[in-house]
């Protein structure tokens, strides 16, 4: 009995023993576990950079330390010992059609943030005139799904001119309903410069909705001069990217506007406009306007504060107008690396590289040495294309004349001039001219069935084939330019089966990008969109293309606010006189 007793006292205190020890081991491990999130949480609250510091507000560069808590920085102090790299503010592009790229926001970001861009000034102009304010509400919630700063603005031209026919309308009340929103900072560039200067109530009307709201007002003025331009800034008008060239663009600042020095993939005016730099600094930014995916793949706004500062321009300077002016004008939440602000800035070495090693977003790394951080978001596409195919019959020209207008192609610019040229008559019918360089270009409207519109381009270089794109600004109809009819009809057919893109049409063998985002768009990895195409642009130049970016170049075509000769879907159209013309002289 004894032993029983014994046994059991015995095993009462091993098991105490063991209920002891567990609860101490779980009591342990609790604590360490609270420790090391508490360690993990620390380190993700406080963390800690140095290096050369570019203070672009305070105008100085120096070696000192950045604390940063809770995505703000919390100190800036002078500090010896620093690496041997820079950290800045985060580049900006002041005015970007997202659309041009083909994909839709959060890709975009995925690509830019990786060249040190942190925040970009987007007008939703493109996928308005598709979809009006369903578009336009598409981006906004796309944006918010990254970590990015995406400043858009109320599209003020939808569409651009009554000339054309675009899928939707954005009225001065859906003007004002835009403004009031907060992701919304300026009234996007009135591009309907007449309308200004000629008193359009409607232009006016948009115009007067920012002024109540006290945001700013983007413009759009190519060539605009004497008179004309002081009505149109005299309206309220704030910036211009339009200039192409010194005099033009110092014409603009005198009378107090902002000039957005633009780079993109067909508008290239770094080159005329540089020595604004030295002379305007506080009056200039940089911006792409429209860039294409492959451009996009190689740089974005690094590349113009590379090239500055390669020309001799100073290294303070060239990063404040890359960021600072942009932040201030649109009046932007990105930081500008102050005590107090958001933890936004990009770590670069030598200056002359400008290699982008870092890029911190609101306290959290975004990029770092060429990867991107940015999460892939997938969506449901939209889209409106309501059309028919065409048959070649439906793009004979009949002769009416021995001579006709021609679009004469600028490279590397989106004006264009015009000419008179013989008409090449066959058998009754106006025909391409090869040895001349004259092509037809055909626009097919893409929201209803409607007879295409056909006339003749000077200067693309196609001699065997034909290209097509559902990205023609600004209504984004269906436009085309080939050697021959078969091949021009076969790559605007494709575009109608897949609802938008671009395609190319070579001897009846067809290539082509689908872009299902409103025929301008996908969210596809960057990688995938930018190599098929480049494909399609290879294949342009094997057909003979001396253009730089054919596509690029084709889809201002139909920009009828810009000069000189411009087709739109309901005719040839003289941007200069702003009225159709008959493309037959005599």
């Amino acid at each position: 009995m004894k032993n029983i007793i014994n046994k059991i006292v015995k095993g009462s205190f091993i098991m105490w023993q063991t209920k002891i020890y567990r609860a101490i081991v779980f009591t342990m491990v609790i604590v360490f576990t609270i420790v090391s999130c508490n360690s993990k949480k620390e380190n993700k609250r406080m963390q800690t950079f140095s290096g050369h510091i570019v203070d672009v507000v305070g105008g100085t560069i120096f070696k000192g330390e950045i604390k940063i808590s809770e995505g703000k920085i919390i100190s800036i102090t002078p500090k010896e010992n620093v690496p041997d790299h820079y950290i800045s503010p985060g580049f900006v592009d002041a005015h970007v059609h997202i659309e041009s790229s083909m994909l839709i926001p959060s890709s975009f970001a995925a690509v830019a943030v990786r060249h040190g861009t942190i925040a970009v000034v987007s007008d939703p102009h493109e996928i308005a005139n598709v979809l009006g304010l369903e578009g336009v509400r598409f981006m906004i919630e796309n944006s918010k799904k990254v970590n990015f700063y995406f400043s858009f603005g109320a599209p003020s031209c939808v569409p651009a001119t009554s000339f054309e026919t675009s899928g939707a309308a954005v009225t001065v009340d859906e003007v004002r309903q835009l403004l009031e929103m907060p992701e919304i900072s300026h009234l996007s560039e009135v591009m309907n410069y007449p309308g200004v200067i000629y008193d359009d109530i409607e232009v006016l009307q948009k115009i007067e909705q920012a002024k109540i709201v006290n945001k700013p007002i983007d413009g759009h003025a190519p060539g605009l001069s004497g008179d004309d331009l002081k009505k149109y800034v005299n309206a309220g008008i704030t910036t211009d990217h339009e200039s192409m060239t010194l005099y033009e663009a110092q014409e603009k600042i005198a009378l107090g506007m902002k000039i957005l020095i633009r780079e993109g993939s067909a508008a290239k005016n770094f080159e005329a406009l540089h020595y604004l730099i030295d002379t305007f600094p506080d009056d200039i930014m940089f911006c792409s306007d429209d860039i294409h995916p492959d451009d996009l793949l190689d740089g974005h706004i690094n590349e113009l504060v590379k090239r500055a500062i390669q020309k001799g321009y100073d290294l303070l300077t060239a990063i404040k107008i890359a960021s600072y002016n942009p932040i201030k004008h649109y009046g932007l939440s990105a930081g500008l690396l102050q005590v107090g602000d958001p933890a936004d800035f990009i770590i670069f070495d030598d200056p002359e590289q400008l290699n982008i090693l870092q890029v911190v977003i609101n306290g959290e790394i975004m990029a770092e040495n060429g990867e991107s951080f940015i999460e892939h978001i997938s969506e449901t596409p939209i889209n409106n294309f309501n059309t028919q195919k065409i048959s070649v019959e439906e793009i004979a020209v009949e002769a009416k004349g021995k001579h006709i207008r021609v679009i004469d192609i600028v490279p590397d610019q989106i004006i264009t001039k015009q000419s008179v040229q013989p008409a090449n008559i066959i058998d009754g019918y106006v025909e391409s001219d090869l040895e001349k360089d004259i092509i037809k270009i055909v626009m097919v409207n893409r929201y209803e069935k409607r007879t295409p519109v056909v006339a003749f381009i000077r200067n693309s270089g196609l001699v065997n084939g034909a290209i097509a794109s559902s990205i023609v600004h600004d209504s984004h109809n269906i436009l085309a330019i080939g050697s021959n009819d078969a091949d021009i009809v076969n790559a605007i057919n494709c575009l109608i089966d897949l609802g938008g893109g671009i395609a190319a049409s070579k001897n009846g063998i067809l290539t082509h990008l689908a872009l299902p985002f409103a025929g301008l768009m996908d969210n596809k990895p960057l990688i995938e969109i930018a190599s098929k195409y480049k494909e399609l642009e290879m294949l342009s130049k094997e057909m003979g293309s001396n253009l730089e970016a054919p596509f690029m170049a084709l889809s201002f075509m139909g920009l009828l606010v810009i000069p000189e000769l411009k087709i739109s879907d309901l005719g040839l159209f003289d941007g200069v006189k702003f009225n159709f013309v008959d493309m037959f002289i005599d």
